[in-house]
């Protein structure tokens, strides 16, 4: 997959935004030093979801801190017609591999295990999954409390979100047997 203009311009504006950005995490590490300053103060962020190869999804999210909690909304559309997909935020925010794998696995900077939404204790990135309409599209908007935009307890500026062709039976181990990835989105900063 090839980055479009609109999707560099997103990197290179979170690049200067957080200098080098936030540190990726590897398996069950905790994440280095938390953003300051203006950066510690985000509150919206933006991804622009592109297909991989082979792929027709596309969608754009928006992610908005606000009481404690990441407000994650957007419209997602060339999914399977009425089908169940995982969506997940991973460690990395690369979307240059044709098959998305670039953006690494799970983002889990606390070394839970994989589960739902309604779990605890749970990867930071599990977002559970997207239940696309007769067209193949969807309306997301979720609420959760262990992400902040750029904050001290698990940023996701920088990061990335995948859309996966298989839906996320919630309890397989890494990652839901979700299957391969459809679409990926960089976070970056939004107005």
């Amino acid at each position: 997959m090839r980055p479009t203009a609109a999707v560099l311009a997103i990197i290179c504006i979170a690049l200067a935004a957080c200098g080098d950005g936030p540190r990726p995490t590897q398996g069950h590490q905790h994440s280095a030093s938390a953003p300051t300053g203006a950066l510690a103060d985000l509150s919206m962020a933006v991804a622009v979801l592109m297909p991989t190869a082979g792929s027709n999804v596309a969608g754009v999210l928006r992610f908005q801190q606000r009481d404690g909690k990441v407000v994650i909304s957007g419209d997602v559309t060339g999914l399977s017609a009425g089908g169940r997909h995982a969506i997940h935020i991973h460690e990395f925010g690369d979307a240059s591999a044709a098959d998305g794998t670039a953006a690494g696995g799970h983002y889990n900077p606390e070394g839970h295990p994989h589960a739902g939404l309604d779990t605890a204790h749970r990867h930071a990135g599990d977002l559970g999954n997207l239940l696309a309409d007769a067209a193949g599209a969807c309306h997301l908007e979720i609420s959760v409390d262990n992400l902040t935009i750029a904050g001290a307890r698990n940023p996701i500026l920088g990061r990335s979100v995948v859309i996966h062709a298989k839906e996320d039976d919630l309890t397989s181990q890494p990652a839901g047997n979700a299957g391969p990835r459809i679409a990926v989105g960089v976070i970056g900063v939004a107005k």
